[in-house]
């Protein structure tokens, strides 16, 4: 079966500036020449701050969301004057028709689009998401699933999550696969990067790689705080 969302290729258009800031990224200067296959349901990228997770994930989804019409208003709430234009210089190849489900969650736009799915509540007794917590409102959202099956894009969910919640959306998500969705996530969580039958892609100075649990940085780092948290305080 074709994933949603199989291959992402550079493909410049009107009004591309070859001397935009983000063709220096790392990972966006390997897609440029190469681009980005996507091989599994679930992908999940790690990486260091600075190393362009957001930037991936931002262009990702405008890009996605540009090819689904009157959908993408549930999709996503649409970007912010921070984003880039790389999004316009994409091309998603995967499944066709393009599956109209799933969402982009990331903490700037979040509330707005759980606005637009409270605006569209059908009985009284329907979860306002606005009403709960950060972290309530995201998991619940996610568990409820009141799009259809397709392509869901999320980055850093740990910012709502506590340790148990980010459990609570490992199963969540794992019935997302089972039911046909498919999943891109970028994350600083060892606990969301354990997810199990996840490809895992490191971002660093070279671009992308791939890497297992135990050996990627974010785990290799929180693992060596944990087991002696004084080597790192004290320096502080």
């Amino acid at each position: 079966m074709t994933l949603p969302l199989s291959r992402v290729e550079f493909t410049p258009r009107r009004g591309f500036d070859p001397a935009s800031w983000y063709l220096q990224v790392p990972v966006v200067a390997e897609i440029v020449r190469t681009g980005l296959d996507f091989d599994s349901p679930v992908t999940v990228i790690v990486g260091e701050n600075g190393t362009g997770k957001s930037t991936l994930m931002e262009a990702l989804a405008a890009c996605w969301a540009f090819g689904l019409g009157a959908a993408d208003a549930m999709w996503s709430p649409g970007g912010g004057a921070q984003d880039t234009d790389l999004h316009k210089h994409l091309t998603c190849h995967g499944a066709r028709p393009r599956p109209q489900g799933g969402c982009f969650l990331r903490a700037e736009t979040m509330h707005g689009l759980f606005e637009s799915a409270d605006a569209r509540r059908v009985r009284d007794t329907d979860v306002v998401y606005n009403a709960l917590s950060h972290g309530q409102s995201f998991l619940r959202y996610v568990a409820d699933r009141p799009v259809a099956v397709g392509l869901w894009l999320m980055d850093e969910p740990e910012a709502a999550l506590s340790f148990q919640s980010c459990l609570a959306l490992i199963s969540v998500m794992k019935e997302l696969v089972e039911e046909g969705s498919q999943i891109v996530m970028a994350t600083h969580s060892p606990v969301l990067a354990a997810m199990p039958g996840a490809r895992l892609l490191e971002l660093g100075e070279d671009g992308l790689s791939s890497t297992t649990w135990e050996e990627a940085q974010v785990v290799r780092d929180w693992s060596a705080f944990f087991d002696a948290p004084d080597r790192f305080l004290r320096h502080l």
